[in-house]
């Protein structure tokens, strides 16, 4: 018989990244497959990379793709970063595409999926905020099995949209230097704990990786860990909540198989 594959796929800027996942342990079947985000970045041209990734790992039992928008009842709804026409891409326009059941969710509440269950939240059930910083900075509340996609980026800060203030992306545009960069982080974290008064923070995207460089200089009243599973939490969230289709239902964090 064969044995069911889930594949997360996570949706950004610059690179899409797709890989099979286990549910059981977060765990990545193989190696990450990526792809440049096409250009121009229209909604047909991203849907057929999407469905060309999915494809190219044969049959596959479900989908998960991870957004960095506002996406509800399975259709996106703001473009943020992307392309304007990515809004109105749904869920029946993608398992069309990639002949499989496909589930869509915020890349931030996949990556805080990731981590509350196999990684750097695994055990904690405080109020938890997850960060991911990259092109911009995607962030999800999770608190006793549940996650709740947040839109904290679009906070303003010094006069703008706090991303454009402390995403990754400006460290790289700006050339700032870590220490730099982690009091720009340091502010919008005390913005952000002023709205939703976490326990924990985890601090995820790329930059996880180089949290010795800047985590000193951040400021907060909650704990503050970097992300277990880096750059992998979108695809593991993703494949993770696509596994609740063969049930009929989308699991809750608590409930995944």
């Amino acid at each position: 018989m064969r044995m069911d594959s889930f594949i997360g796929i996570d949706i950004g800027v610059s690179s899409l990244k797709a890989a099979p996942v286990d549910p059981g342990n977060g765990r990545l079947l193989g190696g990450i497959r990526s792809m440049a985000t096409p250009r121009p970045l229209g909604r047909a041209q991203l849907v057929t990379a999407i469905a060309s990734l999915a494809r190219s790992f044969g049959r596959v039992s479900a989908v998960g793709v991870g957004f960095p928008c506002v996406v509800q009842k399975g259709r996106i709804i703001t473009s943020d970063n992307l392309h304007w026409e990515t809004a109105g891409i749904d869920t029946p326009m993608l398992t069309r595409a990639t002949g499989a059941p496909v589930v869509l969710l915020n890349d931030a509440e996949a990556a805080a999926r990731a981590e509350m269950q196999f990684g750097a939240g695994r055990s904690r059930t405080e109020k938890t905020l997850v960060l991911t910083f990259g092109t911009g900075i995607g962030s999800a509340l999770a608190h006793d099995g549940v996650v709740i996609p947040c839109e904290l980026g679009g906070m303003l800060l010094r006069g703008d949209r706090a991303e454009r203030y402390a995403s990754a992306a400006c460290r790289s545009i700006g050339k700032l230097t870590w220490s730099a960069w982690g009091e720009r982080v340091g502010e919008f974290l005390e913005l952000a704990e002023r709205i939703t008064w976490p326990e924990l923070i985890i601090i995820g995207g790329g930059v996880a990786a180089q949290h010795r460089r800047f985590f000193k200089q951040l400021r907060a009243r909650a704990e503050i860990v970097p992300a277990a599973l880096r750059n992998n939490a979108g695809i593991v969230g993703a494949a993770i909540l696509a596994t609740g289709l063969l049930s009929g239902h989308q699991s809750s964090l608590g409930g995944l198989p």
